[in-house]
């Protein structure tokens, strides 16, 4: 992991190491931080974790000095993220009253509006125009990312975008929007060959075990995706999946080639970096419950 550390943040805390956008900053917390206790130590953000209540609301609140130090004024929701593929346009006048919405997915082009969304094993991944006018994050567990909510069923078929097809579906319309960008820069291809992704911290392929169901969802959907799951040695139907690069491979299918972050490798896993990272495969069932980790992106120009 060869990511970027600024002074004043924990040392843990990650910034993302890819090419400087104008005005566009962005971050990932870690463990590190905050004042929940065992098993949610330190910097827990999540308020439906059975954590303090009293805990979350301090984390969150050094969590907004953190982003009004490098941007003052600035303002995020914590959405609940549902495993879905809703994605919530965000701005000034609706930010500080969407704590809590059921969206898996946001976007925004308004300086001080912090796109963040929390995950624990679920991949962050963050958007950015090269403009530095449209920032975007998505929580892209296997759910989000093939189309399949809780309650769809295999037979049901995946919905026909998965959390980042709909992510990048309103990511194009807001850049799109932009009056200082030309008509050929805001067709679809030209938006995606300027865009940029980064991808966070998320559960590793030695460590994410899933079914023969889960394979067939993403392999039916681009067969290519078959080399990212390994069977697992002993258990018939049983496979490693490596979401970091399954997430890679989606967006790349949407045309976005910058794609910096989360390689699959250890360094990135939360669940073998326990004194870094929150884990809810490692944690839950051991320790009954697990924190929160927050990724975020925005604007101050």
């Amino acid at each position: 992991m060869s990511e970027n550390y600024r002074p004043g943040l924990p040392d843990s805390w990650l910034v993302p190491d890819w090419p400087a956008l104008p005005g566009v900053h962005a971050l990932c917390t870690s463990r590190e931080g905050g004042v929940s206790q065992a098993p949610w130590g330190s910097l827990n953000l999540g308020d439906h974790v059975s954590d303090d209540p009293a805990h979350v609301r301090r984390n969150r609140e050094l969590f907004n000095a953190a982003l009004q130090a490098r941007t003052p004024g600035a303002c995020t929701a914590f959405l609940q993220q549902v495993h879905g593929v809703g994605v919530l346009t965000l701005d000034a006048g609706n930010v500080a009253e969407s704590n809590g919405a059921a969206f898996d997915a946001c976007v925004s082009d308004e300086v001080g509006v912090v796109c963040t969304i929390m995950v624990a094993d679920c991949l962050p991944v963050l958007l950015a125009h090269d403009s530095g006018l449209v920032v975007g994050a998505a929580h892209a567990g296997w759910r989000g990312l093939a189309g399949m909510p809780p309650g769809r069923k295999p037979s049901d078929g995946p919905l026909p975008g998965g959390v980042l097809e709909t992510l990048f579906e309103a990511f194009c319309r807001k850049v799109q929007m932009q009056p200082s960008l030309s008509g050929a820069e805001t067709e679809r291809s030209r938006i995606a060959a300027h865009t940029q992704a980064w991808l966070g911290p998320c559960i590793g392929p030695d460590s994410f075990e899933v079914g023969h169901e889960v394979r067939d969802i993403f392999v039916a959907h681009d067969p290519g995706a078959a080399r990212h799951f390994v069977p697992v040695a002993g258990s018939e139907g049983k496979y490693l999946a490596d979401l970091a690069q399954l997430a890679r491979q989606r967006l790349a299918a949407l045309g976005i080639a910058a794609i910096f972050g989360n390689d699959g490798s250890q360094p990135w896993c939360t669940v073998i970096n326990a004194s870094r990272f929150f884990s809810h495969r490692r944690d839950a069932a051991r320790l009954g419950s697990s924190g929160r980790l927050a990724a975020s992106i925005w604007r101050d120009v």
